[in-house]
């Protein structure tokens, strides 16, 4: 049986817990700064036990990281470094959630002759969405625009920003906040986030969609010089994009980032009752002709083993567990840097947790 270290026992610490603790194939080892939220996973998960655990303490990621197969980080984006960095040092599997670029570059910097794997980015977007646009291209040539766009959205909005909180607020903001990449001519370029407003229709709902940070991954840089235009943006209910901006802009909470924060979570009410929106659209030469080819799927939160998980919990932890297993079985490579673009979607969708996607 293989150990696992689990840092980090928020909402999608937990979902990785019953996944992988409820599967009979891994140990876990939780690691938190909070006791309460590491017991709360223990009660409920046989094959786990609780750390007390600081992030940004290297003694303590090492103490937890000792004789472990792998880590995966669901703590705060900021502190995967720490903990890529041990992971390293101790020849440990690395994968995390992560959609900010800067930290992703010093993942990939620390791959660089590594003994273990270093896959970063395992969840929704960047994660699935990577692989999913890949497979569309695959037999295109030719590849004049591919476009990705998600939205974790509450099913039953009630406030004029039509949100309610999914996930991270830490990551939520800094996507809002950060540039993003795109493919331009086949050139990868950086644009503003909250830009390039569209609207669009998905199964007969209404959406608008606009830039947002850390979506494509590594898939920019792959793709730059073979795809004339890539881009990823995130989808909301129409009017979002307009109270962002009033929020981040004119009231300057941009440069607040902490009081925006604050902000979210006393005014905006979290739900596990929402939908996962994928849209991947690629539009290349296929058998001598201009073919679009399109993905498009909602998921929902669901009840799994009596208890009700939200989508984005689901997508999320079953992003990361499926390349857990893959890199597990010697699917994918067993050291260095992995990209989410080198995993068949194929062999993604079949896994145990994967197939939450199919």
């Amino acid at each position: 049986m293989k150990t696992i270290v689990v840092l980090g026992a928020g909402k999608i610490g937990r979902m990785v817990a019953h996944f992988l603790g409820n599967s009979g194939d891994y140990q876990l080892r939780i690691g938190d700064t909070e006791p309460k939220a590491t017991a709360h996973i223990c009660k409920r998960v046989k094959a786990a036990e609780g750390h007390s655990v600081d992030f940004t303490s290297a003694k303590d990621i090492d103490k937890i990281l000792s004789g472990a197969d792998a880590v995966i980080s669901c703590a705060p984006y900021h502190c995967n470094p720490l903990i890529a960095e041990r992971a390293r040092e101790a020849r440990v599997h690395y994968l995390d959630l992560t959609e900010d670029v800067d930290v992703t570059r010093q993942v990939a910097d620390l791959a660089k002759d590594a003994k273990s794997a270093f896959i970063p980015q395992c969840g929704l977007a960047p994660g699935f969405i990577t692989i999913c646009a890949v497979d569309l291209i695959r037999k295109m040539t030719d590849v004049q625009a591919l476009r990705m766009r998600v939205g974790a959205l509450p099913r039953f909005p009630r406030n004029r920003m039509k949100y309610n909180l999914t996930w991270s607020t830490e990551g939520l903001i800094n996507e809002y906040c950060q540039p993003c990449e795109v493919i331009k001519n086949g050139e990868l370029l950086q644009v503003q986030p909250l830009e390039n407003l569209e609207n669009l229709t998905i199964d007969g709902v209404e959406y608008e969609a606009f830039n947002t940070s850390g979506g494509l991954g590594t898939l920019a840089e792959t793709l730059k010089d073979k795809v004339r235009a890539v881009d990823y943006k995130s989808l909301r209910y129409p009017g979002h994009n307009y109270l962002l901006k009033f929020l981040l802009k004119d009231l300057q909470l941009k440069d607040n980032q902490e009081e925006l924060r604050e902000i979210f979570e006393r005014c905006l009410p979290t739900t596990f009752q929402d939908q996962i929106v994928i849209f991947v659209s690629a539009i290349g030469t296929f058998r001598n002709r201009l073919t679009e080819n399109t993905y498009a799927r909602t998921i929902y939160h669901q009840e799994i083993a009596g208890e009700n998980w939200s989508g984005i919990q689901i997508t999320t932890a079953a992003g990361v567990c499926t390349l857990l297993d893959l890199l597990m079985e010697g699917k994918i490579p067993q050291s260095g840097f992995v990209r989410q673009e080198e995993v068949p979607l194929s062999e993604f969708l079949n896994n145990r947790f994967g197939r939450y996607y199919a």
